[in-house]
């Protein structure tokens, strides 16, 4: 990372730009009108405080946009770092017709149960080896990958599939057949291509447990497999995540306070703002690639 203050300060104007976003629609064209609330859902307003349904107003409004912010976010730390960034990148290879079966084939056997009732489990390394080995004629394939990262330094040539800490299976199926297909490309399009979450709630990787992406990764042990830390610090440099926390913790506070004052129209509470409230990543206890 060139410049650890400009990637702190182009990740604030991203997550700015959102909040503002936010806001604005809460206050002004989209707000909670407590009239239209009792109409609708006379039993729910006889039995739950407005506030409740107020809150949950704001919480759609805000979780929505955010998957797009995630890659935003990853176009400014792959630009700050390696150099360029873009997303929902076309990449056009050749992938010789067996492979392509195998890769469907890998797929069902993760997917469906055997005769023994007993899922296969999943293993990067040895499903990519079985389908490399696939031959036949070479066949034109796209894949549109969530972001594509390019290294100006060296000419790196980096695909991603960035999708939300807790992504359901149907997403994961998706992103580890692309996956699949950019590693599989003769002559190779892209130098990697790997599977991102942006962040890990369950905090170490060992500890990761989300079940559906589990279904098609070991979300523990594979390489391709980017979580967190590990992701940011690869296409952003060491101490991107660190100035992901930092630029987020700097402008908390603020938001906070408008969103009490401004929408819910009460005084802020007493050490609403206090260490817990901050973002922080626990101790790592896995090794950085």
């Amino acid at each position: 990372m060139s410049d650890p203050n400009k990637m702190k300060d182009d990740i604030q104007i991203v997550i700015k730009d959102m909040m503002d976003r936010i806001m604005d629609k809460v206050l002004c064209s989209d707000p909670f009108v407590k009239e239209t609330h009792h109409l609708k859902k006379p039993l729910y307003a006889a039995l739950v405080p407005d506030e409740i349904f107020k809150g949950s107003h704001f919480e759609r409004r805000f979780v929505t946009p955010f998957g797009k912010v995630w890659e935003k976010l990853a176009v400014v730390a792959a630009t700050n770092g390696m150099g360029y960034g873009t997303t929902g990148y076309r990449i056009d290879g050749m992938i010789r017709e067996k492979r392509l079966n195998r890769i469907a084939e890998t797929l069902n056997r993760l997917e469906h149960a055997t005769k023994e009732n007993e899922r296969i489990r999943p293993d990067w390394n040895r499903e990519l080896t079985y389908i490399k080995k696939g031959r036949g004629d070479l066949i034109p394939v796209s894949v549109v990958c969530d972001l594509y990262v390019e290294d100006r330094s060296n000419g790196g040539r980096y695909a991603f599939e960035l999708k939300a800490p807790l992504p359901n299976s149907d997403q994961t199926k998706v992103s580890k057949e692309k996956i699949l297909k950019l590693h599989c490309m003769e002559p190779p399009v892209v130098d990697s291509a790997y599977f991102a979450l942006p962040y890990n709630p369950y905090g170490t990787r060992e500890n990761y447990s989300w079940s559906f992406p589990a279904r098609w990764f070991d979300m523990k042990n594979d390489d391709v497999v980017l979580i967190g830390n590990d992701f940011w610090d690869y296409i952003g440099g060491k101490g991107t995540y660190d100035a992901f926390i930092s630029a987020v913790n700097e402008i908390g506070p603020d938001y906070k306070e408008k969103i009490y004052r401004d929408y819910l129209r009460i005084t802020p509470p007493d050490g609403y703002n206090s260490e817990f409230d901050l973002l922080s990543e626990p101790k790592r206890e896995y090794d950085s690639r």
